[in-house]
């Protein structure tokens, strides 16, 4: 007997929790895995936020509903946050929400602003959370392609008309996932002027907004004049402060979405445990030496690992932000073809580029979490057991 709606029949496995069952079943049969598939940071939550956080859970008030939009102190502290980084004022009244992780908003805001049958602009390659919960919110999408010869930046100029007009809501994200690209307030500026002119909210997903490299500072969208008339910005911990496993984010900027969002919210959540908010409102308000640090490791790993990957003939130019690699598969391979030969010869999981979009076709993605031995190990494996023979599929696979 099949239980689920039809809506639900559309929606394929979770990518990466299929992802996981794969992995644990090569662990359960003894397989060294390496994990380069999945963005959670190994690195440790600062010390300085899991204290404050044990703090807020010894006093007993803090065990009572949370607010459905968010404790004071977490909203006027990424409101203080905005002004001090970015030069933006922002109102912790009506123009930020906390939540459950910036994932649960930005699936929430989906239904929150289309009806069926309404359109969705989603780049792609993408976090496949846009496209999945459109599909849940019985939308209809368009793939806006990132294409390297473009920076991996939508170009709105290709938007059919008809799609335009059916609409309602455009995604944007950078620094990017899965493409680690990066862009400049120009960019904003057109995407924002876009957005106007045909009244299409922007969803601009932050997540990785701090984790930036030598003197790249990723831009907010809310910088640009008029753009609180059609945006909102989503944030997020889980980068940053590595923080992924407490689940706490935040959307600001125009008022009015996010005051239909906090209605959906509040009729479907009752809010994040009041000590991760208060202790995520810390994280904002003290030293930022951690975040600095945290990057400066990843800038090394990064290093590491695209001269690992130039070692075995594949060239990538360096990312100014993200901890993801952008790859492209050897000639002859499709990407699922080379991540699944990569894993099945060395247990090293990488992710094959389709997974997020068909424009990431052609590409596999490498997350630096794991530590420069283990990403050394990973490489020494591709290169005794993947060989790339004048990058031909026809190469020579060894066990």
């Amino acid at each position: 007997m099949n239980y689920q709606s039809n809506r639900m029949g559309q929606i394929p496995p979770y990518l990466f929790a299929e992802i996981n069952k794969k992995k644990a079943a090569m662990i359960e049969s003894g397989i060294d895995i390496i994990d380069l598939g999945i963005g959670d940071p190994d690195l440790p939550t600062p010390s300085h936020i899991v204290e404050k956080l044990m703090e807020e859970v010894q006093n007993p008030n803090n065990f009572k509903y949370p607010s459905f939009v968010g404790c004071v102190e977490f909203r006027q502290a990424v409101a203080d946050f905005y002004a001090r980084h970015y030069g933006v004022d922002l109102d912790p009244e009506t123009e930020v929400l906390a939540l459950i992780g910036s994932k649960e908003g930005i699936a929430h805001l989906i239904p929150t602003l289309i009806d069926p049958g309404d359109y969705v602009l989603i780049p792609d390659p993408s976090y496949p959370v846009y496209r999945m919960a459109t599909l849940l919110a019985n939308g209809q999408y368009y793939h806006m392609p990132l294409l390297k010869e473009n920076n991996f930046e939508p170009d709105f100029s290709i938007i059919p008309p008809e799609i335009i007009e059916r609409s309602k809501l455009m995604f944007l994200n950078y620094p990017g996932n899965p493409t680690a690209a990066t862009v400049d307030i120009e960019f904003f500026k057109k995407a924002v002027d876009f957005a106007r002119r045909y009244n299409i909210p922007i969803a601009h997903d932050s997540a990785y907004n701090m984790v930036t490299f030598s003197t790249y500072k990723a831009p907010s969208i809310l910088e640009v004049e008029g753009s609180k008339d059609i945006s909102v910005e989503f944030g997020s911990f889980s980068k940053t402060y590595n923080m992924t496993g407490l689940r706490i984010g935040y959307v600001v900027g125009n008022k009015q979405i996010i005051k239909a969002l906090s209605v959906l919210k509040s009729n479907t959540d009752t809010g994040q445990f009041t000590p991760i908010q208060k202790a995520a409102a810390f994280a904002l308000n003290s030293d930022q030496s951690c975040v600095e640090n945290h990057n400066n490791i990843y800038k090394e790993r990064m290093a590491a690992m695209l001269e690992g990957l130039e070692s075995i003939g594949i060239k990538v130019d360096p990312p100014n932000a993200s901890f993801f690699i952008w790859a492209p598969v050897p000639e002859g391979y499709t990407s699922t073809e080379f991540v699944t030969n990569v894993l099945e010869q060395t247990g090293v999981i990488l992710t094959p580029g389709n997974a997020f979009g068909p424009s990431g076709e052609g590409y596999f993605r490498i997350s630096l979490s794991v530590p420069n031995g283990r990403l050394y190990e990973a490489i020494n494996r591709i290169k005794r057991n993947v060989q790339l023979k004048n990058n031909k599929k026809s190469a020579t696979l060894s066990s």
